[in-house]
């Protein structure tokens, strides 16, 4: 097998200030190849974002701790306090932002941002990179493209506008793409043709892909395999099809229970009781367990090791025991 493209054993990432230090991602493992796309699925205040922010080196350099190992396309991200990290922005790793109106900058036209990343990671003169800033637009199939490159983020439809950041975090041809959500404020039919597009442009590119959502219709579609984040710890990980056909931590379960289906009109919504637990202030043993149906008291003794199914892993003392399954 090739050298992972990322290979990660024990990431944390904290956040540091003169009363405390807060963990927001506690030991996490990665291990992705070159092609592949790993969803990182969870809700809001799981550790996703800031675990996908961290691999860009964006988090704020003087409040944040990174630990553990972490090597990208083969090289150290961590050595010399993290500018290794912040080399590979923009050309090794890239990342599309959840929110392309605030990502791109108001006041300059959408092909002006894209060439300029052109010129300042690959050295090109400024027609070169207006050049392939328009075959890019081109192949991100913005309609009329060579108009709308003039245009500015404003005067352009949310689809448009996530099709030329999509655009941008490719203009370098990155081995690593991060994707933070990038449909979450689509409407369902433009959701389709991004992930569409972002499949065809990993096949194009032979791309690593790590896509943070909270939704497990985007998981289902777009993911190799998935790792689940509760309160900044894996909870579960294995191959994309193996977790939604049986998923075994009572996370996951709560999360795929929750998940409105087509045709479940006035079907009553399941919820998960509760609400997740503040960083500063995790609860002992798994992070879960005051709010899981299934709890015994050895569940609040100590974090639970990962233990294996049938077909892939979870982080449950529990695994072995039948559990209802998600609808």
């Amino acid at each position: 097998m090739n050298p992972a493209l990322v290979y990660a054993r024990d990431l944390r990432v904290s956040f540091v200030s003169p009363e405390r230090t807060v963990d927001v991602v506690r030991g996490v493992d990665v291990d992705l190849q070159a092609g592949e796309t790993l969803c990182l699925l969870g809700e809001s205040g799981s550790g996703k974002s800031v675990m996908l922010r961290a691999l860009m080196g964006l988090n704020p350099a003087a409040t944040t701790r990174l630990s553990g190992t972490l090597q990208v396309a083969g090289r150290d991200a961590l050595a010399d306090g993290g500018r290794a990290l912040r080399a590979m922005r923009g050309g090794t790793v890239s990342m599309i932002f959840q929110e392309p109106m605030t990502a791109l900058d108001p006041v300059f036209t959408v092909g002006d941002q894209i060439a300029e990343t052109i010129v300042r990671h690959e050295g090109v003169n400024w027609k070169t990179a207006r050049a392939r800033a328009l075959s890019l637009i081109e192949r991100v199939q913005v309609p009329s493209a060579r108009r709308r490159m003039q245009a500015y983020p404003h005067e352009l439809s949310g689809g448009l506008r996530q099709r030329m950041m999509i655009a941008m975090a490719l203009s370098c041809r990155p081995k690593l793409l991060l994707a933070d959500e990038p449909t979450t404020a689509l409407d369902a039919s433009v959701q389709i043709q991004i992930l569409t597009l972002l499949r065809e442009l990993q096949a194009e590119m032979g791309m690593g892909v790590i896509f943070v959502t909270h939704d497990l219709e985007v998981a289902a579609e777009i993911a190799d395999r998935v790792m689940v984040m509760y309160a900044g710890r894996m909870v579960e990980r294995g191959l994309v099809d193996d977790i939604m056909d049986e998923p075994l931590h009572p996370y996951t379960q709560g999360l795929m229970a929750a998940t409105v289906l087509p045709g479940s009109a006035g079907a009553r919504l399941e919820t998960i009781p509760g609400a997740p637990p503040r960083p500063e202030r995790p609860p002992p043993g798994c992070a879960f367990s005051p709010r899981c149906s299934r709890v015994v008291p050895a569940c609040s003794l100590e974090v639970p090791a990962f233990a294996r199914g049938a077909t892939h892993d979870a982080r449950c003392i529990r695994i072995d025991e039948r559990a209802p399954r998600a609808r």
